[in-house]
């Protein structure tokens, strides 16, 4: 899923790591202090609760201090555990890189800490399993494991299973399909019309040592899908296959963890609002319910973004290709998917209007097709040009599982000054000083300094220490070719140049730096215009990936262009300023989509038998 590093990867793994939940022993005294942890390795779904115990012995204290992953009392991302040991699940599941440019799920660690000896302790390993993996009972719900029932392929001895999102429920000319994407549904061009789609995908067949269909339940056929090697642009990675009949699916497009309502601490499932969706906005708050990560939260990160997404025919097989995109929606967070997730409907936090189909990543980001682009595609028109709608609630209503259990969506997600090399901070220093004069005679800066860009991290900023709601009298956006970052407050401490140290400790009685704002109408038309000018030498450049439209963070409320490099690659030097707009880096492991088959543990591995149906059959050994 996530990707491209993450992305929506229709190939996905289920990663079962045990622990290795040894006694701790540390001496006290005279007494050796000892902690078990019990249970050791259980398995906890997505928002649910397990109660851990923790016994001590070799000590009259027997307390403990409660962790997650080394962090007392736990974290949004990894779950929260209470001083009387019990832990409650994040909503998402964690994810970790796999060195190779994905986010794939991981396990988090729940530690207890004896309060009579701190080097005495001991860890329980949790893996933590959405809900929406397994086979259904009644109406089958979407947001959940499913795919084609021919997704494998076989290599020696080796069968791979393969799976992704049954993403949400449209309807056109009075019948019912499932969207999904097209290297979900479609094998990325190799499958044919009116093949079997079921729930769950062969990646979680409920039926142990099989990859075959057996205990799964067939949902839809493939009615259509876009060609991505022919199809015209703009390009999109989507297909719809139509449910056979209105009882299997669930009716009213139900789909996990998207409801507005809980039950026990557990999000309902809910429909997206009906309708034609809305398009995506940076910094608009998302969320997606899927197969691997279960629900997740973030916010637009760019839009407009062209890039190009590599791709692989079949299930872990097969020859591989590019498709250029120009109009992406970029979500912020290498963890808001993982490999399976493809064809998420990505939809608003507050509304559950549905913004984007979810198909590829990288381990930064994710990206989706905008939902105009899909839903208006000449591939899934019906008769009369019909063009398809979501089903789903007649009004609006907020996705509660971003509240849950804390309120996530009002979390802001924030960032630090990186260090910078100690020569390009004199440089800018060299250049602040050149320019003191003038730089200090806008009336709204109080302070000049020099300090690390956010819009490039690897490049130093002259720092205007501003106060906060006086209207900005133009500050250039760069002195002489040095970025410029605006820091707003009310009364700083200090007044004129400063130094390195002095601007750094002045700028922590700061507002923290969000790593995306809101931006007005009029900055994205002008950012429009930028984008269209250059989009095409950029994309040629060495390096580059993608160029979208997002928000400086060196400037809060304006519009900068986002140009995404690829990590490890070298590329030419980045401009602070391209026709008047700033410029903002975004450095990750190239997007990739429906890609996998190279990689053996992103599928399970099968010792292949013979089989009078298929010829063989597999006895999986998931990892």
């Amino acid at each position: 899923m996530r990707r491209t590093n993450i992305l929506s990867i229709s190939l996905v793994i289920i990663l079962t790591l045990s622990a290795c939940s040894g006694l701790s022993k540390k001496g006290v005294g005279n007494q050796q202090v000892i902690v078990t942890v019990t249970p050791a390795a259980p398995t906890v779904n997505d928002f649910a609760t397990q109660q851990f115990t923790a016994k001590v012995t070799g000590s009259a204290n027997t307390a403990v201090t409660w962790q997650v992953n080394g962090v007392a009392g736990g974290s949004q991302a990894t779950g929260f555990v209470s001083s009387a040991g019990l832990f409650v699940a994040p909503g998402a599941v964690p994810t970790k890189s796999d060195g190779k440019g994905n986010s794939i799920p991981t396990t988090v660690t729940v530690t207890a800490v004896s309060q009579a000896s701190a080097s005495a302790s001991n860890f329980a390993t949790v893996t933590i399993v959405p809900q929406n993996q397994n086979v259904q009972s009644g109406a089958i719900k979407l947001g959940s494991s499913g795919g084609n029932a021919k997704d494998s392929s076989t290599n020696g001895t080796k069968i791979t299973c393969c799976g992704g999102t049954l993403g949400s429920l449209l309807t056109r000319n009075g019948a019912q399909f499932i969207l999904s994407n097209n290297h979900v549904f479609a094998g990325s061009d190799s499958a044919l019309v009116g093949d079997l789609i079921i729930q769950p995908g062969l990646i979680d067949n409920p039926k142990p040592n099989t990859c075959t269909t057996a205990g799964t339940t067939t949902v839809a056929n493939l009615t259509q899908f876009f060609n991505l090697e022919t199809g015209p642009t703009p390009k999109v990675d989507a297909a719809i296959a139509q449910v056979v009949n209105n009882t299997v699916v669930d009716p009213g497009g139900n789909i996990f963890y998207l409801g507005a309502t809980a039950t026990n601490g557990i999000p309902d499932p809910g429909a997206p609002h009906a309708g034609s969706g809305l398009a995506a906005t940076v910094g608009m708050q998302v969320a997606k319910s899927g197969r691997t990560t279960g629900l997740t939260c973030s916010s637009v990160l760019a839009t407009t973004t062209a890039s190009t997404v590599q791709y692989q025919k079949g299930c872990g097989t097969g020859a591989t290709f590019s498709v250029s995109y120009t109009n992406l929606v970029d979500v912020l967070g290498g963890n808001f998917s993982a490999e399976g997730d493809s064809g998420s409907l990505i939809v608003t936090q507050n509304t559950a209007d549905p913004v984007a189909l979810l198909f590829a990543g990288s381990d930064q980001d994710t990206v989706g097709n905008p939902i105009s682009a899909v839903l208006n595609s000449g591939a899934f028109l019906g008769a009369g040009n019909a063009v398809p709608s979501f089903v789903g609630s007649a009004t609006p209503h907020a996705v509660i599982g971003c509240t849950l259990p804390v309120k996530l969506a009002g979390a802001m997600q924030t960032l630090a000054a990186t260090a910078v090399a100690s020569e390009k901070l004199q440089q800018a220093t060299v250049t602040r000083d050149a320019h003191a004069p003038e730089l200090l005679s806008h009336p709204e800066v109080q302070a000049v300094g020099v300090g690390a860009s956010f819009d490039n991290p690897a490049e130093a900023a002259i720092l205007f220490f501003v106060t906060k709601g006086q209207p900005r009298t133009n500050i250039p956006a760069q002195v002489d070719g040095i970025r410029t970052r605006i820091i707003e407050g009310d009364l700083f401490a200090s007044r004129g140049a400063l130094s390195v140290e002095e601007s750094a400790a002045l700028e922590k009685s700061a507002a923290p730096t969000q790593l995306v704002y809101a931006i007005s109408e009029a900055e994205v038309a002008r950012a429009k215009v930028v984008h269209t000018a250059h989009v095409e030498e950029l994309l040629k450049r060495p390096g580059v990936q993608g160029v979208g439209i997002s928000s400086s963070v060196d400037s809060p409320g304006e519009a900068a262009l986002m140009i995404f490099l690829i990590r490890g690659v070298a590329h030419d030097p980045i401009p602070p300023v391209i026709d008047g707009l700033r410029t903002r880096v975004r450095e990750s492991s190239r997007f990739r989509a429906g890609f996998g088959g190279a990689v053996p543990h992103r599928a399970c591995s099968l010792p292949v038998r013979n089989n009078a149906k298929t010829g063989s059959t597999a006895t999986p050994s998931k990892h």
